[in-house]
């Protein structure tokens, strides 16, 4: 176990990853509505063979002192996870503007993406892409709009398109390959609008026009500003207007890039600090995975391999980045886990309320929970006593999400 988990140390600053070197009763559901409180929030369990994966299902409550998750219930897939991956992929998923009550969830080892009515909370179908198409190495990312899911696959350096059909059902279309200019592999997408913006760990980004369906590049494929200083865009969020393009950077500090995409293409980035400067010192390495606030004052950031989170103060007229509010070590960092994952918060209007923090260990996961307070020129991030939350189900807990989602 020792020489396991050194090696997941060594691996994870490189390429923004963890274990990279190693393969009751229900409420009521309805649609989303579109400013609300999360019904659920949600985790990608990542469970490896012989244990099917799972995702599940959290229930937010507590008081604004002491927010809390109360585990509901557990779905699952017919396929296998693999514990581990890219920090800035996302492996849960389901339509932000609440068209349905769909969800899909990939699941790595078996190199497929999984189905979940929400309404009924069973599993609809298992749906893969070509026969070529793999990412048991480090994950499957996914992004989607109410027609289409596109589906990251970093093994063969491919992008698969599916349409979104009746019943949570998939129909796989095409692939498209698609590599970083220093041989990265497929680590963060996101998109808006008619743009899919990919980041490949290496150093470089890239975006894709989706108006008709499958990608096709824009011919902008470039390495961030930040690469010359070993700064690694891993992860991606869009803004809502879709403007800007915000990168998570592997890194040893709390990096994130900005890139101006108003034209249809990404502009050469524009590197920000993003920890606090008042809490030193606070262990901020790595800022692979990224997340805007609802109203887009605050950026928030999964400093993965220091134990804490960071909210940045976010310009959404200018793209600029603050540095702004930072979390000592969550509660269990290297004692009970090793690395934050992906972020979401309770509330999908304002500043989210609370944030919920994918806490990642191979013997067990858990879920932060983080009391967030800004007034527009300072912030405050305050973990909550009911903090972590213990994912029963998860050994390499690495995305979360929230049901109904952030509105873009």
């Amino acid at each position: 176990m020792k020489l396991r988990y050194r090696c997941v140390m060594g691996a994870a600053l490189m390429s923004g990853c963890a274990l990279c070197c190693l393969a009751g009763e229900r409420p009521q559901n309805n649609l989303p509505a579109k400013a609300s409180t999360a019904t659920y929030i949600i985790s990608n369990d990542d469970t490896a063979f012989p244990f099917p994966n799972s995702v599940s299902l959290f229930v937010p409550g507590g008081t604004p002192q002491n927010p809390d998750l109360t585990e509901q219930n557990s779905i699952y897939s017919p396929g296998y996870g693999i514990q581990g991956g890219y920090f800035g992929a996302s492996r849960i998923i389901s339509p932000a503007d609440g068209s349905s009550t769909c969800l899909y969830m990939s699941d790595a080892a078996t190199n497929d993406i999984t189905a979940i009515d929400m309404q009924t909370q069973q599993v609809t179908g298992s749906f893969m892409g070509s026969a070529n198409d793999s990412g048991s190495s480090n994950g499957i990312a996914l992004a989607m709009n109410d027609s289409y899911l596109y589906a990251g696959f970093p093994d063969s350096n491919t992008i698969a398109t599916f349409t979104v059909q009746a019943g949570c059902g998939l129909g796989f279309v095409s692939d498209v390959a698609a590599v970083g200019l220093n041989g990265g592999t497929i680590t963060g997408m996101a998109l808006n609008r008619s743009l899919l913006v990919v980041a490949y760990g290496d150093g470089s980004i890239e975006s894709f026009n989706i108006a008709k369906g499958a990608p096709v590049s824009n011919g902008d494929k470039q390495n961030s500003t930040g690469y010359a200083y070993n700064n690694l865009p891993t992860g991606v969020d869009i803004t809502s207007d879709g403007h800007f393009a915000i990168f998570g950077d592997t890194a040893v500090s709390s990096v994130v890039e900005v890139s101006d995409i108003s034209s249809g293409k990404l502009k050469p980035t524009v590197a920000y600090p993003a920890g606090s400067t008042n809490l030193r010192p606070i262990p901020t390495s790595s800022s692979s995975s990224v997340r805007l606030s609802p109203d887009e004052t605050l950026l928030f950031v999964s400093n993965n391999q220091g134990g804490s989170v960071t909210a940045a103060s976010f310009n959404k007229a200018t793209g600029q980045v603050f540095p702004g509010c930072t979390t000592p070590a969550l509660s269990g960092y290297f004692a009970d886990w090793a690395y934050t994952g992906s972020l979401v918060t309770r509330d999908n209007f304002g500043n989210g309320g609370v944030l919920y923090v994918a806490e990642y260990f191979t013997t067990a996961s858990w879920i932060g929970i983080v009391e967030i307070t800004s007034n527009g020129s300072s912030c405050t991030l305050k973990e909550s006593p009911s903090s972590p939350v213990l994912d029963q189900k998860s050994f390499g807990l690495l995305s979360i999400w929230s049901y109904p989602p952030r509105q873009f």
